[in-house]
């Protein structure tokens, strides 16, 4: 076993990059017709999603500064740790675990809801322990392996919506399966108008919006495997923004021409109905295996994010040393299996409260996504004031409009976070997240995490074996 941070193998080519960049900007909600967020801002939504997506081009390229100056595991966690003080480091690490937690929760939930529609007769909780196991085991293979299936899991979604753009673009244009009757796109502002509730409706979108763009940060966690991060980074962030336009505002504009607003979501997926008026009669069982490609691929990403970020808290002497450790592949693998195991809370609950998971899991995932994306803009700004002027433009890989653009990005995350205390099923988010930092903060204290004056210091109880903390390793005050 190998326990420095050189454990890790750089095995991930700018392929693999490239293709889990895009993978991880498009969710399932997408596939399901963003049907809630639809109702709320009508063909509106297109700006909800550009605004968004404005925001998180922001945020990732303040990210992809400091992944190509140091490209490390643990990327915004080692950042905060290095820029911010050890606490914040802390927080931001253990805080980005349970939000992958909470989110594979969520993916697994999701992957036996659509298996549930092939296979009824089989109790839902059977399919969630089946995802979660072979998903686990696709992690413990070699960081190359990972890389593969994630690239062909992102493939599938787009082609899929590749090919949804050019068919409905076919109806609205040519008339495909309306009889020759060209469609257009007056389904924009027939119904109510192009913003039918106003600009609240846009607002109120956002919190559902943003939800759907959690985990293009987990970019920079790949900034320590990537085969050449400078370059491969670089690429994969600059293009999050136009793939956003193209897949989603380009898709919701050919779904919201051809059906009206008010009727989508009330009759199945806009992506089954288009297809099957293309002649594709399976497209019902297309479209489930395409999301439940969908659904695997993030709880995919997911183990991967909490493997690689408990073994940087193990780095950093803030969880247990053993964390650390790596196969003779790079993979560190008690790390991932410590997050497997705590998933199996997300198997119980689907056999005990199945109706409710989703509402609970997701509203709790934005919270802590919110918290993550502002760490990275605090950090970012920090990490600037720490260079001189000269440094700055010799960076390889620069935040445009810094630091402007982090002021405004932070402004609208918490605009995010006063939405979702607005509304009843997304408050629980802001009761457990809160009690969350604050339960992580009063063990950091408790377990002697916190450096005392006068230097370096290891974590209290060290010696006595529990926690077991690394204790070779330099800490800042």
């Amino acid at each position: 076993m190998k326990t420095s941070d050189q454990g890790l193998h750089r095995g991930l080519g700018e392929r693999q990059i490239r293709l889990m960049a895009l993978g991880a900007a498009i969710g399932v909600g997408l596939f399901l017709g963003s049907g809630n967020a639809i109702r709320m801002a009508g063909p509106g939504i297109m700006l909800s999603y550009i605004l968004g997506g404005a925001v998180i081009f922001l945020i990732m390229r303040a990210l992809g500064e400091m992944a190509v100056h140091n490209p490390v595991a643990g990327s915004f966690s080692r950042y905060a740790q290095d820029y911010l003080g050890p606490l914040q480091g802390y927080l931001t690490g253990w805080n980005y675990w349970f939000l992958w937690l909470v989110t594979c929760v969520a993916e697994i939930t999701a992957v036996a809801i659509y298996m549930g529609i092939w296979f009824p007769d089989v109790p839902r909780w059977i399919w969630a322990l089946a995802a979660l196991a072979s998903m686990g085991a696709v992690n413990l293979l070699a960081v190359k392996a990972y890389g593969e299936f994630e690239f062909w899991f992102a493939l599938i979604k787009v082609v899929t919506i590749i090919l949804m753009i050019v068919g409905g673009a076919g109806m609205i244009i040519f008339g495909l399966g309306n009889d020759g009757v060209a469609i257009g796109i007056s389904n924009l502002w027939t119904h109510g108008g192009f913003f039918p509730n106003g600009a609240q409706g846009v607002l109120m979108s956002l919190q559902m919006v943003m939800f759907a763009y959690l985990g293009v940060e987990m970019i920079g966690l790949t900034a320590g495997e990537a085969a050449n991060p400078k370059k491969s980074i670089p690429d994969a962030i600059n293009s999050v923004f136009w793939r956003i336009l193209i897949f989603y505002v380009g898709a919701l504009f050919v779904i919201l021409s051809i059906y009206p607003w008010n009727e989508i979501g009330t009759t199945g997926s806009p992506f089954v109905m288009t297809f099957e008026r293309l002649g594709i009669k399976t497209a019902a069982g297309i479209i489930n295996f395409v999301v439940l490609t969908a659904a695997l691929s993030s709880c995919n990403g997911g183990i991967f994010s909490t493997g690689r970020m408990l073994y940087n808290l193990a780095l950093q002497g803030q969880a247990p040393k053993a964390f650390a450790e790596t196969t003779a592949s790079g993979v560190p693998r008690r790390a991932i299996m410590v997050s497997v195991c705590a998933l199996l809370i997300g198997v119980l609950l689907n056999y005990l409260v199945p109706e409710k998971v989703f509402i609970w899991v997701t509203s709790i995932s934005t919270f802590g996504a919110v918290w993550t994306w502002g760490i990275i803009l605090v950090t970012q700004m920090k990490f600037r004031q720490t260079l001189t002027p000269s440094e700055v433009r010799q960076l390889a890989f620069r935040m445009p409009f810094a630091p402007y653009g982090s002021w405004i990005s932070l402004a609208f995350l918490a605009l995010v976070i006063g939405l979702m205390a607005y509304f009843p099923d997304t408050r629980i988010a802001l009761v457990i997240g809160p009690a969350w930092l604050l339960l992580l903060s009063v063990l950091y204290y408790v377990l002697g995490l916190a450096p005392k004056d006068g230097g370096e210091e290891v974590p209290q109880g060290y010696e006595a074996g529990w926690p077991p903390f690394d204790a070779n390793l330099p800490r800042k005050k």
